[in-house]
């Protein structure tokens, strides 16, 4: 066993104060404004994956690109990343209701055969409501969950059967499914959150993994969840060589050691999945990398 698995967060909306990674791509040369050949030398994608490749580089299990309805599309960034590396898991965040479940399915079929099976979805479904409207997404409340295990049906269903008929209250597919090289592909892995009655009920019927946010009621959480669905860590992490140098937000704060520790606590609990994030993310992700994954490693 190499130690608990460290996923790190990309920042689809610039990174840091001075929002790195966000600002426009440079123009073109003006001998190239034909579209023919070339383009800027460095873009914002470009920032995207160094954190990606220092992930990689450094022994990390993945990247999660979150959804942001104001940043960069998260589906299209977890392409770009996906292509880009060997080893990483690219774990895709996105709403219920970004597309048919059907359409979902084929386009990640699609990236589970350029990226050779390291897919993973993260499905958000309790998104505010104001995001929802604002993206034309109108079900609300329960319903949302109740969407969300209909959806996940229905891209199991398609992406393993074929003539595949379903009637719902949200989506109805007839003769559906997938043949040729999109078939026979791995489901990517399911990562749902929530602490809610509705959440751990639909993390107990399509969840592979449930990530719980940092809190202090985390064991009570962690008491609910089906034993069927490993748990996950999701927390902003703080670490340096001297503890005093440390100030900001709860997290994960502490000395490289103080901060191991407390991640191999969570895993003697159960928790194997660890999405850490930290400003700004290529040096931090350098930073944990190079001093607490090896601790990770070693004491596993």
């Amino acid at each position: 066993m190499s130690g608990p698995r460290i996923i790190w967060t990309i920042p689809t909306r610039g990174d840091g104060k001075t929002a790195r990674g966000w600002a426009p791509a440079p123009a073109l040369p003006g001998f190239l404004t034909d579209g023919r050949v070339g383009g800027p030398a460095f873009t914002p994608f470009d920032y995207l994956h160094q954190i990606s490749r220092a992930a990689e580089l450094g022994g990390l299990a993945g990247v999660y690109t979150p959804y942001d309805p104001h940043g960069e599309e998260s589906l299209v960034v977890t392409g770009s990343l996906g292509r880009d590396s060997r080893y990483l898991e690219v774990v895709a965040g996105f709403p219920a209701g970004i597309a048919t479940p059907v359409y979902a399915a084929k386009l990640s079929a699609t990236l589970q055969r350029a990226f050779g099976g390291r897919l993973s979805w993260r499905l958000e479904v309790d998104l505010d409501e104001r995001v929802q409207r604002a993206q034309g997404d109108f079900v609300t409340g329960p319903d949302r969950y109740a969407r969300a295990a209909e959806f996940l049906t229905v891209a199991k269903a398609v992406w393993h059967g074929r003539d595949v008929d379903f009637t719902g209250r949200f989506y109805e597919v007839v003769r559906g499914g997938f043949e040729g090289p999109l078939a026979g592909l791995p489901f990517p892995t399911v990562y749902l959150s929530g602490t809610s009655d509705e959440a751990f009920a639909l993390s107990a019927e399509h969840a592979d993994v449930h990530v719980f946010d940092l809190a202090p009621d985390l064991d009570a959480h962690l008491a609910r969840l089906d034993p069927r669905v490993r748990p996950a860590l999701q927390a902003s992490v703080h670490t340096r060589e001297d503890e005093v140098e440390l100030r900001g937000p709860a997290g994960l704060r502490g000395t490289y050691q103080q901060v191991a520790d407390r991640i191999l606590a969570y895993a003697d609990r159960g928790v194997d999945t660890f999405f850490l994030s930290a400003e700004p993310r290529l040096e931090e992700a350098l930073r944990i990398a190079q001093h607490v994954r090896p601790l990770l490693a070693g004491r596993a």
